[in-house]
Formats: structure tokens, sequence, C-alpha cells
């Protein structure tokens, strides 16, 4: 079958996430992130993943603005950063303004003049995935932002995934799914999505029951998967 669209996870795919810490550091007035920023990111990356997924276990949905706060705060305290109100307001400004990766709008310029469909699919609120989109400036970009808001339930649900079918009606196979994340590149190969990992960092593959067709440094190259064989 034929790519009819192509979807993308949005945070740490398209959007840059360590961009808020990194971008906060640069700023004369919060010289106490010099050092600090690189594991206050990845803090801050790892308390939301695990937060989504313990809430996804336990069935308590909280909006992602929620969870992003808890986990912000979490790494504050981790950082030894906790109790500056204005450090913590001037990082949450930031994350509603993260940029995109350098190669996103050419490849999704590269996706619509092939008559790809294009749409993130995050755990990310609907109010916060526009933000980024606005901000990264690739509004015209995309057909749809799909968020689990709709189904009140975070990745890897299955009805995450189900999303996509519903707003394009299209076979699973028809769809190029690409994420960031191996466990959420190989959840969507299990649902039965052509599956792209966007393996940024180099890590070792997720020992999981499904695994990606296809393993990407980055995200120049996605449009060529999407074009007929």
């Amino acid at each position: 079958m034929a790519v009819k669209v192509c979807v993308f996870d949005a945070y740490g795919t398209l959007f840059d996430v360590s961009a808020a810490a990194r971008d906060c550091a640069s700023e004369p007035e919060w010289k106490q992130l010099d050092g600090k920023w690189q594991k206050l990111a990845f803090d801050w990356r790892m308390k939301q993943l695990q937060y989504t997924w313990l809430r996804a276990v336990t069935g308590d949905y909280s909006d992602f603005w929620t969870v992003t706060q808890n986990s912000l705060d979490w790494a504050l305290a981790s950082s030894g950063l906790a109790g500056d109100p204005g450090l913590r307001e001037r990082l949450l400004a930031l994350y509603w303004q993260l940029g995109a990766y350098p190669e996103v709008p050419t490849m999704l310029g590269e996706l619509k003049a092939g008559n790809v469909k294009t749409a993130i699919l995050s755990n990310g609120s609907h109010g916060m995935l526009r933000g980024a989109v606005r901000s990264a400036g690739v509004e015209a970009e995309l057909d749809a932002i799909l968020s689990v808001e709709s189904v009140g339930v975070f990745k890897p649900h299955r009805t995450v995934y189900a999303l996509v079918e519903a707003q394009f009606g299209t076979d699973p196979q028809e769809v190029l799914f690409v994420s960031s994340n191996g466990w959420d590149a190989a959840a969507g190969a299990g649902f039965g999505f052509r599956s792209v990992w966007v393996n940024r960092a180099g890590e070792p593959m997720d020992r999981l029951p499904w695994k990606p067709d296809h393993e990407l440094a980055d995200l120049s190259s996605v449009p060529n998967l999407a074009r007929p064989s």
C-alpha cells in the first residue's frame, strides 16, 4: 500500500525538548543553570515520560501541561534548583516556544509536495501543541494535530494510535509513523503502522515485542520512505 499519511510524534521528534533549559541557561539572569542545564533537561524529559506511563497504567489521566509542571518540579529539586519561582516560571514559558529541529520545515514541505498528508500525534495538550506549531512556523505544513486529550489516556495505549484512522480513514499500513522515542516507534509498529525511529542519540533498540521498520539519525530522509517504491 502507498503511504497516504505521515504522522509525527511532537516532543523530541519535531520539537527540541532540551531547548527550554538550554535557552534559559543562555540568559544572564539565570547563572545558576551554568553546568546544570543538561541534567535538568534530561531529568525533566525522563520524568515527563515516566509520569505519562504511570498515569496510563493506573488510568489516572491528567493533561500534559500538569505532567510537564510536575516533572519540572522534580527535576529542579534533583538539581538543587527548587525554591526559585522565577526560574520555574521562565522554564515553563520557554516550553511553549520550543523550536523545531533544523530539518523539519524542509522535510514537511517535501512530504506536502509529494501529496502525503501530515499530522502530529502527541501526548501534548491541544493548546501546547498549537503553541509549539506556531512557534516553529510549520502550521501550513500540517493537516491535523491529534492529541491524547481526545481519548484521555497517554501513549502507548492503542486507542491513541487509533486516532489516526479515525481522522484520515486510513488502513494502518497506509500510515508512516515517526517518533524519536524507541518505545513509541515500536508500539506504532505493533499497532500496524509503518514505523520509523528517529534515533538522534544513537541509543540501543528497546527490547519490546515489536520493532520499527526503519531507524534514522534525523528526519531528513523521511520523505524518501514515504515515496512509492
